[in-house]
């Protein structure tokens, strides 16, 4: 798959810090003793997949999968924050779910480093996995270990999204380079529309992290941002002051209310025309209405530097599976079905249809938006994932709260760089 052509990207799987949370009642798989499937129940399967179009998607290949005969699944979902929150907790307890949709990457290299995660070395060696790119299996496979802990289902990429029908109302058109962004950040602005929408209110700061993401490859290279996020640069390095002076020059344009909604409430923001566009991941297409999602349209986070690369973020997502599992068999034959074409398509199928499938003879929804998409990915030099995914889920409260501050008190930026400086060096020592 072009995307994931191994000599033109890089993915970092990285080591990372695991956080702690307190284990909700109800969230944990049933006893092996269970009615129902293979070894002793259903494969339970943890979903963060919460939103109305995602969870149906989730729910049509369980549906699927369960008609195949052999092992049942049972679907628990759960909201993505509370998901984030407990998944060390869902993962170290004495009777864990079997199997969680997240990504590949740092976290789930801290997990396998804890012997957390199930060896699924002999399942790449099957038909549903053979044909993935060398890039997905060394994305999918644990540094430490060697062996490979994840499969990956699905990708997709983040960009300025906007509704085509405001913008023509508006009377504006898309910008290549920072300086016309900013010419169209002042254009709405005059037409008593919040240029930018965030969303990093609520449980959702870590929207804030694409800002710093973007404008720090963008600024510095993509190079650059993997090797500050894995602490061989300092967050209060001349160079990232760099990245907040341009984000000086774009925050006066910021919605007001950026940091006190969730994503969700700045979706509705701009799908409704109060916001002009925003810097966000395809997914929050999940929860936008059938009949606007023809109306959605992105452009490139704009180029600052044209002598620097030009890099995207594009993260995968899929599943792993819990080393504790009592249901080995069942897991491995749930992760064989949700790697195949079929399994994918019928995802793309029930939800938004704006995410790209990993299996290389998987079509995707082939839509104007889609096919931007990938243009985008299949174009970019390099590849960054997100903070979290680059870096660590333990070092993700570290970016919420510098650049939560940095919003709310800029001129205080210096204090809150030394400070993040000091915080992160605690993960990394870990």
């Amino acid at each position: 798959m072009t995307a994931f052509n191994a000599t033109r990207r890089r993915f970092l799987v990285g080591t990372g810090a695991v956080g702690a949370g307190a284990l909700l009642s109800g969230c944990v798989t049933s006893s092996p003793s269970a009615s129902g499937g293979k070894s002793g129940g259903p494969v339970t399967l943890q979903s963060n997949l919460s939103s109305p179009q995602a969870k149906t998607a989730m729910q049509a290949i369980v549906a699927a999968f369960d008609k195949r005969g052999g092992a049942d699944a049972q679907l628990n979902t759960v909201a993505s924050e509370t998901f984030r929150t407990q998944l060390p907790t869902y993962l170290t307890s004495a009777n864990p779910p079997d199997v969680y949709s997240w990504y590949p990457g740092s976290v789930a290299e801290s997990y396998a480093n804890k012997d957390l995660l199930l060896d699924l070395d002999d399942i790449w060696e099957k038909p549903e996995l053979s044909g993935y790119s060398d890039a997905l299996k060394n994305l999918c496979t644990s540094a430490s270990s060697g062996k490979k802990v994840f499969v990956p289902t699905s990708y997709y990429w983040w960009g300025m999204f906007y509704r085509k029908s405001n913008f023509a109302k508006w009377g504006v058109k898309e910008p290549k380079t920072w300086d016309e962004f900013l010419d169209l950040c002042d254009k709405l602005k005059s037409k008593g529309v919040a240029p930018i929408g965030l969303g990093a209110g609520g449980d959702t700061p870590w929207v804030a992290s694409a800002w710093f993401d973007y404008l720090d490859i963008r600024v510095n290279g993509a190079a650059y941002h993997r090797e500050l996020l894995a602490g061989k640069h300092r967050f209060d390095d001349p160079e990232v002051r760099k990245v907040f002076d341009k984000w000086d020059e774009a925050r006066p344009y910021f919605d007001p209310d950026g940091t006190a909604i969730p994503f969700q409430d700045a979706t509705t923001a701009l799908l409704q025309g109060r916001t002009g566009m925003m810097l966000i991941g395809t997914f929050f297409a999940d929860a936008a209405p059938k009949d606007a999602l023809g109306d959605l349209d992105f452009f490139q986070f704009p180029i600052i530097d044209p002598k620097v690369p030009v890099a995207e973020e594009a993260p995968t997502d899929g599943f792993f599976a819990s080393a504790r599992t009592k249901r080995a068999d069942g897991v491995k034959e749930l992760l064989r079905y949700l790697a195949t074409a079929e399994s994918q398509e019928l995802y793309l199928k029930s939800g938004s249809g704006t995410t790209l499938p990993t299996h290389p003879d998987a079509k995707d929804a082939g839509t104007p938006l889609v096919l931007k998409g990938r243009k985008l990915i299949e174009s970019a030099v390099d590849l960054t994932q997100f903070f979290n995914r680059d870096s660590s889920d333990a070092l993700q409260p570290t970016a919420d709260t510098a650049l939560v501050h940095y919003l709310a008190k800029p001129k205080e930026i210096g204090s809150i760089l030394t400070t993040w400086q000091r915080s992160a060096q605690k993960i990394w020592s870990q």
